[in-house]
Parts: structure tokens; sequence; C-alpha cells
């Protein structure tokens, strides 16, 4: 799995880590380029995951949500879920490619969703 991630924040331009966690908060795995904490992040994401889904699927009967990409002044990050109890987070910059996110994220999910 951390091949992937490795891999992942490399294809993305702009991507500075990658990382799976589980929606009870908890970092499974990990890449990242820059001193941060993973688990931090994997952790106040899945809770924000969590809030959305509630939203879609309870709220607006909409279904659940496929993706999630927040923007924010000093960091972005897109959220994809890779299965029911766990997703894929991708911690971009300001010069980073939302398209590529999409399309490599997607990607990874695919191949990790076997592994997990």
């Amino acid at each position: 799995m951390l091949a992937q991630l490795t891999q992942l924040v490399k294809d993305v331009d702009g991507a500075w880590a990658a990382a799976i966690g589980g929606m009870d908060g908890l970092l499974v795995e990990g890449h990242a380029t820059t001193e941060t904490d993973l688990s931090l992040l994997v952790a106040e994401h899945a809770g924000l995951l969590q809030a959305a889904a509630t939203v879609y699927s309870h709220s607006l009967n909409v279904g659940t949500p496929r993706e999630l990409y927040l923007r924010g002044e000093r960091l972005s990050v897109y959220l994809h879920p890779i299965t029911p109890g766990y997703f894929l987070l991708l911690a971009v910059d300001a010069r980073s490619n939302l398209g590529q996110a999409r399309l490599y994220g997607r990607d990874a999910a695919r191949k990790l969703e076997a592994m997990l």
C-alpha cells in the first residue's frame, strides 16, 4: 500500500502527502514529502467525510458521496472513499492540479481496495 501512496504523490502535481484512513479516524498507511502529522489529517478529515455522508445519504437522500475536495488557504485535500470503512486522502498545495488528483486518486483507490 505504501508503494501506491508514494507513487500517487509523485504522479499528482503539487501533491505532498497521501494516506489511507479508516472511517474511525485512524491512520492505516501514509506517505508525505514534508514533516506533517498524517494521523491528525486523517482523524480530522474522517469526521468531515462522515458528516458529508450523513448529510448526503440521510438528510438529502441522494446517496453517499463519491469524493470530497476541500480547498483551504494553506491546505487542500482530496478525499475518495475506498470501501465503506476506508478512504484515500491526498493533500495538495496551491499549484495542485485537481484533475490529476481526481484521475490518479480514483485509480489508486481501486488498486488499494483490492489490498484492503
